[in-house]
C-alpha cells in the first residue's frame, strides 16, 4: 500500500492514505501501526462505548413499544427469547471474533513480509460464509424443533403462543444475525472503529422506525419486534459488506475464497469457540440466578434488575476500551511490535482504571437518587444499594478481566483464551449455590463479585504463564508463524 509519511506542520505524520482510494482503509490502517497509543485508544474504543450505550437505551425503548400494548405475555415472550438472541450473536462470534483477531495479526505480519496480506481473503471470506452457513443450519433445525424449544426457554401459559411467534421469525434470520455480528468483527479487524459505530447506530435507528411500522401501526406485536430486529441487521449486513468491498485493501467476502484449510479453522475456532461457549454459560448464569433470587420474592429480584441496569453505562464504557483495543494488540503482535503492545496494554489498563474508578463513584454518590427513577418502594433501597456497591465492584474488576482475554485471543493463545471465557460461567453456578445456602439473599448478591475476582486471579496467573510467548520479539515471531494462513492456493 502506498502512503504519504510527509510530516506535518506540527511535527507528526499525517494519516497515510492508500494510493488506490481507500482513504477510509489507509486512516484506520495508520491508527494500527503507527498512531501515538492514546490516540490509537480513543480512536478504536469511544466509537465501540458509544455504540454499546446506544444498543442499551434501545433495548429499554423496544421494551416500551411492547409494553404500551397492555399485554405481560408478549412482555414474557421477548424475555424468553432474549437467551437465544445472545446464543444466535455469539454463533456469528466464533467466526467473527476469530476470524477478525486473525485478520489484525495477518496485517501486523504484511508489514515485514507483504506476502502475509494476500491470505487474509481466505479468512474473511470463511468467517463471513461460515458464519452465514453455520446460522442456517441452526435456525433450521431450530424451527424444526420450535415447540421444546420455547419449552426450553421457559415460556408457559399464555406466553407459548407470543414466544413461539418471536422466536420463530428470529430463527429465521440467523443467518442475517450471524453475519451481521461476523462483519463487524472484520470491519473493527482493520481498525474501522467509527465504521463499526455508523453500522450499528444504523441498526439500532431502523429497529426503532420498524418497531413503530410493525408494533404500532401493523399491530403485529411480538412478531412485528423479531421482523425489525431481523431487517434492521440486514441493512447493517448491506452496509458493513459494501464498506469492506469498497475500502477495504486486502479482505475480500467473495464465497471463492471460501476454504477449510485447517490453518484457517485452527486459529479462528481456537479463539471462536470460547466467545460461543462463555455466551452459553452467561445464558445459563442468569437462570440459575433470576430462579434463585426470584425466591426471596418480587422486590429483590425487581431491585436486582434496576442495579444491573444502572451498572451497565460504565460497564459497556469499559467493555468499549476491552473489545476496542483487540485489533491494536493483535496488529502488534503479528508485527512483532513489543513496545507498542506493552504500551497498548498499559494505556487500556490506565483507562479501564480511570474510567471504572470515577463511574463507580459517581454512579454511587447519586445511588439514591438513580435508584428513585426505577424503585417506587423506598424500602428496597438498602438491598438495591447493597446489590449496587456488588455491580460496580464486579464491573471494575470484569474490566481487567476482560482486557487479559483481549490480550489472550490477539495473541492467538486459544486454550488461555478458552479458560478466560468460560471461567465465569463454571464457578459461578456453584458459587451462587453455595452463597446462597450459606448466606442466603446476601451470598446471591455477592457471588458474581467473588467469581469474577477470582477469574481475574486465574488471568492473572495465565498471563505470567504466558508472558514471554506475549511479549518477547523472538517468542512473538515463532507464534505469529505458527498462526499463519498458509495455504497451496494463490491469486
Amino acid at each position: 500500500m502506498s502512503t504519504t509519511t510527509t510530516e506535518s506542520a506540527a511535527g507528526r505524520p499525517p494519516a497515510p492514505q492508500s494510493s488506490t482510494g481507500a482513504d477510509d482503509s489507509g486512516s484506520n490502517r495508520w491508527y494500527l501501526s503507527a498512531a501515538p497509543i492514546v490516540r490509537a485508544l480513543v480512536h478504536l474504543a469511544a466509537p465501540m462505548a458509544a455504540a454499546m450505550v446506544v444498543g442499551a437505551v434501545y433495548n429499554v425503548i423496544n421494551a416500551g413499544f411492547i409494553g404500551s400494548l397492555h399485554n405481560s405475555a408478549l412482555l414474557a415472550a421477548v424475555t424468553f427469547g432474549t437467551p437465544l438472541l445472545g446464543l444466535v450473536m455469539a454463533i456469528g462470534g466464533v467466526f467473527g471474533v476469530g476470524g477478525g483477531a486473525l485478520v489484525s495479526r495477518l496485517l501486523g505480519a504484511a508489514e515485514n513480509d507483504p506476502a502475509e496480506a494476500g491470505r487474509i481473503k481466505y479468512v474473511s471470506a470463511f468467517a463471513l460464509w461460515g458464519s452465514v452457513i453455520a446460522g442456517a443450519v441452526f435456525g433450521g433445525a431450530g424451527l424444526l424443533l420450535l415447540h421444546p424449544l420455547v419449552t426450553v426457554l421457559g415460556a408457559n401459559g399464555a406466553a407459548v403462543g407470543p414466544t413461539s411467534a418471536f422466536v420463530a421469525v428470529m430463527l429465521a434470520f440467523v443467518p442475517v444475525l450471524a453475519a451481521s455480528f461476523c462483519l463487524e468483527q472484520l470491519i473493527r479487524a482493520e481498525g474501522a472503529a467509527r465504521q463499526a459505530m455508523i453500522g450499528l447506530i444504523m441498526s439500532t435507528v431502523a429497529n426503532l422506525i420498524f418497531d413503530v411500522l410493525f408494533i404500532l401501526v401493523l399491530g403485529w406485536g411480538v412478531a412485528g419486534a423479531g421482523l425489525a430486529i431481523g431487517l434492521s441487521n440486514l441493512i447493517t449486513v448491506g452496509y458493513f459488506f459494501s464498506w469492506l468491498q469498497r475500502k477495504s485493501e486486502h479482505i475480500s467476502l467473495a464465497p471463492r475464497w471460501f476454504t477449510l484449510s485447517p490453518q484457517v479453522l485452527k486459529p479462528v475456532f481456537g479463539v471462536g469457540v470460547g466467545e460461543l461457549l462463555q455466551s452459553a454459560f452467561l445464558i445459563i448464569t442468569s437462570l440459575v440466578l433470576n430462579n434463585l433470587a426470584a425466591q426471596y420474592g418480587d422486590g429483590p429480584l425487581a431491585a436486582m434488575g434496576v442495579a444491573v441496569r444502572i451498572a451497565q453505562v460504565p460497564e459497556f464504557l469499559v467493555m468499549g476500551v476491552t473489545i476496542g483495543i483487540l485489533p491494536l494488540l493483535a496488529y502488534a503482535y503479528g508485527k512483532g511490535d513489543t513496545a507498542r503492545l506493552n504500551a497498548a496494554l498499559r494505556a487500556s489498563a490506565i483507562a479501564v482504571g480511570v474510567i471504572g474508578v470515577i463511574f463507580a463513584g459517581a454512579v454511587f454518590g447519586f445511588r439514591d437518587q438513580l435508584l428513585g427513577l426505577f424503585l417506587a418502594d423506598h424500602s428496597l433501597f438498602a438491598v438495591g444499594i447493597t446489590i449496587l456497591v456488588a455491580q460496580l465492584t464486579a464491573m471494575i474488576v470484569n474490566g481487567f478481566t476482560g482486557l487479559i482475554t483481549s490480550l489472550f485471543q490477539a495473541t492467538g493463545r486459544a486454550v488461555p483464551a478458552m479458560v478466560m471465557s468460560i471461567a465465569q460461567g463454571v464457578l459461578f453456578i456453584p458459587i451462587v449455590i453455595i452463597g446462597n445456602l450459606w448466606f442466603g439473599l446476601t451470598g446471591i448478591i455477592w457471588s458474581l463479585t467473588v467469581t469474577e475476582i477470582i477469574v481475574f486471579l486465574i488471568g492473572g496467573v495465565l498471563t505470567l504463564a504466558s508472558h514471554r510467548r506475549i511479549t518477547e520479539p523472538d517468542s512473538m515471531a515463532g507464534a505469529a508463524a505458527d498462526n499463519d494462513v498458509t495455504s497451496s492456493r494463490r491469486s
